[in-house]
This record gives C-alpha cells, structure tokens and sequence, in this order.
C-alpha cells in the first residue's frame, strides 16, 4: 500500500528541491540506453484537503513532478498498450510504469531463455497481461514483491502466483472491495485519462489464486538468467527483494525507492524494517543498482547503506523530523520513512 512523491523540501523551494533531488539520484545510463518523451501534467493547484493525505508532506500537486528525468535515459516500447509506458531497462529487463497515478507503480517484466518473470502487477486499472504480451511470447512466472492492492492488481489475469508464505499473504488474495480502494482512483490520484471501459465506480482489487509460497533463498532460474528471493519484511510482512547475482542488480519492490518509506500503513512493522534493511546493507557490494517499485526504475546501490544508517538514526532517537497527518517524516538525502507520531 503506497503512493509516492519527493521527500519534501525544507530550506529550497519545491521545484530547486525536485531538481537536487532527481539529479543526485541520477547514475550514468549504459551507452546503449536511448532518449524518450514524456508528457507533463495539469498544472493547477487542488483545494487544501483535497489532495492524497497520510503520504507524508507536500503530496497536492504530485504531477509537478513529471516526467521523472530519470525515463528519459530509456528506450520506450510497445508505445500502444494503454495507461502503461514500458522501458527496456536492461537486456532482457523491462519497467512496465503506470505514471498515470498518484504512486507512480512499476513492475518488472525480466525475460530469460526459457522463461519470462513478471515482478508485480500493478494497480490492475490498465490490463497486465496484455502489457506482458507486447513484449514477450514466453511463458511467463509471476511474483509478488508484498501483497498490498497497488502491486497485486492484476494478479487476477494470470493463471496464478508466486508470493511469501504468511497469513498476511493469504488474506490479501481474497482481493478487496471497491469501498477500500476507491479512493486511488479518485481525481486527487488520477491525472491521466483511464483506459477505455475502466469504470472508476467498479475498480476492485479482484480475488487470485496463489500457485506456490517462496522461501528464503527460492531461485528462479529462467534459462540463462537467475534470480533469487530475499525475504525482507517491514514494509510488509510479505515483502521480498529478487537478486539478480550474475548482473548485479537487485529488485527491491517496496522495500526501498528513493520517496518515503512507510512503516506506518497495515501490516508494517519499523523493527523488522530495520533489521531487513541492515541485511540488504551487506549486500551492497554484490549490487549495482536497485530497480525499485515507484517512481524511478534505477538508482545507485548505495541506497542500501544509507537506508540502514537511516533506520539506525530514527531509532536512536537522533534523527530529525516534521509530523504532517499523524506521522512524523524523517528526510535523508533522497528518501524519507514515516512513522507514526505516538508522541
């Protein structure tokens, strides 16, 4: 359960805080990568408490920070599959983004000899299988990075998934009603057209099945490419990381992604947060780059120290802090975690 935007700014203004922000996120694009064009947003304000509340600060207006630089350094494919841009990331790796809503959603379509796997599915507004198939005719293994509505949507499509094995996982495959989700398709999260048919009155989580519960250490080997599952709750009690040994990258779903961190919503816990985040911090030199679940598809492994020294600040007491809907919003360089303001 998500929704992200920047951390806020403090001392500069907004639109000098984004461009600090998205710059130092940046790392050099492989040579082969090549430019595209995105399309900017609406410009007007919303009404004060209008806008998408118990994100952190600063959330109206998330558009303003569209098109994200970072896209630009990739190839844009299969242009006409609605509601999603997809981008060829790396060789046999593809960023399937729905920049259309408020969490700016990506899931991962990574493609072996054999075997395709699909980390995630999305929102479930646009439809993933299809999405899948402009890119790939190969069978395909999907998995979940956690179990929250905005990463499961449209798990329904396929045959069935791979997930962590917790009663958190198995209660969330019942999908959920419209009541409990209507509100991320609501104008103050949506900003651009839906796709043809999409009833905004009938968006629902739909019930899928689970095909097989992973363990620590589970491989998915796709034929030339191997990718394997690190357990990695906090977040939420499902959430898992897919290391890719052999090309150094690391998918980190919502574990980690340069945006707040939540600690706060159903199902996180900041301890096991912590302690994961100390774990990911060891495997740093074995990664280059993290491929996150929002906002940006690339950024430096370097997050993973800082995450960990981050979780450590927080719980010494010696980091500080603004509280903004109940939560108090630690800012790092590049990322912020929310937890909830008890105090």
């Amino acid at each position: 359960m998500s929704g992200r935007s920047p951390p806020r700014p403090r001392r500069l203004g907004a639109a000098a805080r984004r461009w600090l922000l998205l710059a130092s996120l940046l790392v050099p694009a492989p040579a082969y990568l090549l430019a595209t064009t995105v399309v900017a947003g609406p410009v007007a304000a919303e009404e004060p408490g209008q806008g998408v509340q118990n994100r952190g600060a600063g959330k109206n207006n998330w558009w303003d920070a569209l098109p994200r630089p970072a896209w630009a350094a990739f190839e844009r494919v299969a242009e006409d599959v609605a509601w999603y841009e997809i981008y060829r990331i790396r060789p046999g790796v593809f960023a399937i983004y729905e920049p259309g809503q408020f969490e700016e959603v990506i899931s991962y379509l990574i493609l072996g000899d054999t075997r395709a796997l699909l980390f995630d599915t999305g929102l479930g507004i646009g439809d993933m299988s299809a999405a899948v198939a402009a890119v790939t005719a190969l069978p395909v293994t999907v998995i979940n990075s956690h179990s929250h509505y905005d990463h499961v949507g449209g798990n329904h499509l396929f045959p069935g998934v791979h997930a962590g094995d917790t009663d958190f996982t198995r209660a969330r495959s019942a999908g959920a009603p419209h009541e409990a989700v209507a509100e991320v398709v609501s104008d103050a999260w949506i900003w651009k057209p839906l796709p043809a048919g999409f009833d905004r009155a009938a968006y629902r989580i739909e019930p899928y099945r689970i095909d097989g519960f992973v363990d620590e250490g589970r491989v998915f080997d796709l034929g030339g490419r191997r990718l394997e599952v690190l357990l990695t709750p906090g977040h939420a009690p499902d959430s898992l990381c897919l290391l890719d040994r052999d090309n150094r990258l690391l998918f980190t779903g919502d574990t980690f992604y340069p945006a707040p961190l939540y600690t706060h919503t159903e199902g996180a816990d900041f301890a096991r947060y912590r302690d994961s985040a100390r774990r990911l911090a060891e495997l740093e030199p074995l990664v280059d780059y993290l491929l996150p679940g929002h906002n940006v598809p690339w950024v430096s492994s370097a997050y993973l120290k800082a995450m960990a020294r981050a979780f450590d600040a927080v719980a010494a007491g010696s980091a500080d802090y603004d509280v903004t809907d109940g939560l108090r919003e630690y800012d790092f360089d590049g990322f912020s975690i929310l937890v909830r303001d008890d105090g």
